[in-house]
């Protein structure tokens, strides 16, 4: 769905995307992480047709996006970080506004505008004015300006800055639900936790490079082999911590409050083998699952340290 070739943006003397490659299939969602001043921004801008690359070529659903601009403006929606409103606007005028300037109809726009209300659980607010809102209620606005023509691409830079954690659940929850609709998103943020929870691939910058992209679990599976598991166990976890610490394979035992965390280098039957030793000596295991690696492993794991 999007294809990045060689995309290289300057200011001046300096250099905010150098030489960046990446392919985004259709459906998937993509977490563009990396610290503030990494190039997110830049790159994202490129991708939303606002900014001319120093040199480089993208293409969105085989669009250019340069020599088709008005073409890619109709697939994608764009929510930059921070985006204004027009305060002296009624919520349901300003999403009408756009809804015009989408060319939508009259029909098409009354219908839009009270299914992205909706989308984005702005209802009671559907007739405050624009500049009464809270800043999460402003950043629902504007997420829906972005959903009103439908769009198969979405580029929302920043989308959960400054909001509450009750509104950060809430964009979690609707980015999953556009995700399995089949959108193609792209995702900045430098907080690492509000993308583990949704997004099927990544794409790590720093310093304008891209350090790793590709899909989540195959960028694990390339990795080595140690995995992390818990145990839960009914009564003190010592008897399974001293166990564990015995074992071949098994290494960084440590005590958790219900029970014990351990990492093991090896595949599913020597798991299956410490799981049974577990079971038959120690009292009281009640549950032994292996915990899911996310982004964080994934930066820990390549020492990109710089992204927090």
């Amino acid at each position: 769905m999007i294809e990045i070739r060689d995309i290289r943006v300057d200011y001046g003397d300096v250099t905010a995307v150098s030489d960046v490659t990446l392919s985004i299939a259709p459906g998937e969602v993509l977490g563009l992480i990396g610290p503030n001043g990494a190039g997110k921004t830049s790159l994202i801008s490129v991708l939303a047709t606002l900014r001319e690359p120093t040199y480089g070529d993208v293409r969105i659903a085989g669009l250019d996006i340069f020599e088709d601009r008005a073409a890619v403006r109709r697939i994608i929606g764009y929510m930059p970080d921070l985006a204004p409103v027009y305060k002296d606007l009624r919520c349901w005028e300003f999403l009408d506004l756009f809804a015009r300037a989408y060319s939508l109809s009259r029909r098409d726009r009354l219908a839009r505008i009270d299914a992205c209300i909706e989308t984005v659980s702005l209802e009671s607010k559907r007739n405050a004015m624009a500049g009464t809102l809270s800043r999460g209620m402003t950043q629902r606005l504007v997420l829906a300006k972005t959903l009103l023509h439908d769009p198969t691409v979405l580029l929302l830079d920043e989308p959960a800055s400054g909001l509450d954690p009750i509104a950060r659940v809430d964009l979690r929850k609707l980015l999953i639900r556009l995700g399995d609709e089949g959108k193609t998103i792209v995702i900045s943020s430098h907080i690492l936790q509000e993308l583990d929870e949704f997004c099927t691939s990544v794409a790590i910058m720093e310093k304008g490079r891209l350090v790793l992209g590709g899909a989540i679990d195959e960028i694990i599976a390339s990795l080595n082999q140690i995995r992390r598991f818990s145990v839960e166990t009914l009564a003190s976890p010592d008897a399974a911590v001293t166990l564990l610490a015995s074992l071949d394979g098994v290494s960084e035992v440590r005590a958790i409050e219900c029970g014990c965390e351990f990492t093991l280098d090896a595949g599913d039957e020597r798991a299956a083998e410490v799981l049974a030793r577990l079971v038959g000596e120690c009292a009281g295991v009640k549950a032994f699952y292996e915990r899911r690696r996310g982004v964080e492993d994934v930066m820990m794991e390549i020492g990109a340290s710089e992204v927090s």
